[in-house]
């Protein structure tokens, strides 16, 4: 196991590296300014020049690379050109709505999915697995900013159950206000979400059903239900964990448009905001991050892998 494990270090330590000079080259090849951006279009040439200076932007782009890298592994992210502000808190300020709102989407999709995926696999070709594969169809192809606003109709405009947007903060919501207010985000992005692992879902438990090893229990005498879930399950959960990691970073990374429309104060609208204002520092830093976490989250998949399935981690060795 420990082989095993340090392997997928290195991969995560090699591929950490080159998206961080992925990142860097592609937002240095940008065209724009930020030094004219904040200074205005009528700002004289010199005071533009002068604002470059300050903000390091007229050193060599290897330098800045290496100073931007270093201050990271400190823990250091550099000062906002927009804000004024560090980096670092403005991320985790967001982070507090975004991972959270990441979070519920991901239990929501998981529970849908799995307690659909697997009544209709156990309703093979009857009409309780024809309804949510269709119910799925139309969940996949319903855009999640569609329905989010199908939501606010719904459950905050006629019913008024929630609120139609905004995030006053964990400490002034509340445990149960804060989740209460993501709730609606949530559901919204977890629709399309649990639409597909859904059909994933019962698709893997249909190939375990056909397995030599499954028509053993059977004819022991074990139970349909217990046969499910003692044996088919587990079987059928290396390409269910796969897509839910891909999911869940997906979620990370995805979630501008839902937190616009519910003017969620979040990372998504963090990054909308300093592009427009050409703040590239923090553009950078928040894309390596979501960047970053979606290689932890396919690392946390591969440990999965060899802790369901024992053969991952032999034929890996």
């Amino acid at each position: 196991m420990s082989l095993f494990l340090f392997k997928r270090l290195i991969t995560l330590i090699a591929t950490l590296v080159g998206t961080s000079v992925v990142v860097f080259l592609v937002l240095e090849i940008l065209p724009g300014n930020a030094a004219q951006i904040l200074m205005g279009p009528d700002a004289s040439p010199d005071a533009v020049a002068a604002l470059a200076e300050k903000l390091g932007l007229d050193r060599p782009a290897a330098s800045r690379y290496w100073e931007w890298v270093t201050g990271m592994l400190h823990g250091d992210l550099g000062l906002s050109y927009a804000y004024s502000t560090p980096v670092g808190e403005l991320v985790l300020e967001r982070l507090t709505v975004t991972v959270p709102l990441a979070l519920m989407a991901m239990v929501l999709t998981t529970v849908l999915a799995l307690a659909a995926g697997i009544y209709a696999a156990a309703r093979h070709n009857k009409l309780g697995d024809v309804g949510i594969m269709g119910l799925t169809q139309v969940g996949i192809a319903i855009p999640n900013f569609w329905f989010a606003i199908l939501l606010i109709l719904l459950f905050s405009v006629q019913l008024k159950w929630f609120s139609a947007g905004g995030f006053q903060g964990w400490e002034e919501e509340g445990i149960l206000g804060g989740l209460r207010a993501l709730m609606l985000p949530a559901l919204s992005l977890a629709v399309v979400q649990a639409a597909i692992l859904a059909r994933i879902t019962r698709s893997a438990v249909l190939e375990v059903l056909r397995e030599d090893f499954v028509r053993t229990a059977r004819a022991k005498g074990v139970s349909q239900r217990a046969t499910l879930w003692g044996h088919v399950l587990r079987n059928a959960m290396i390409p269910v964990i796969t897509v839910m990691g891909l999911q869940f970073a997906e979620l990370l990374a995805g979630t501008i448009v839902v937190e616009s429309v519910f003017y969620l104060p979040g990372l998504g609208r963090l990054i909308f905001q300093s592009i427009s204002n050409r703040d590239l520092i923090v553009v950078r830093n928040c894309v390596m991050l979501l960047a970053a976490m979606v290689v932890i989250v396919n690392f946390v998949v591969d440990v999965l892998y060899a802790v369901i399935d024992p053969r991952v981690k032999a034929s890996d060795i």
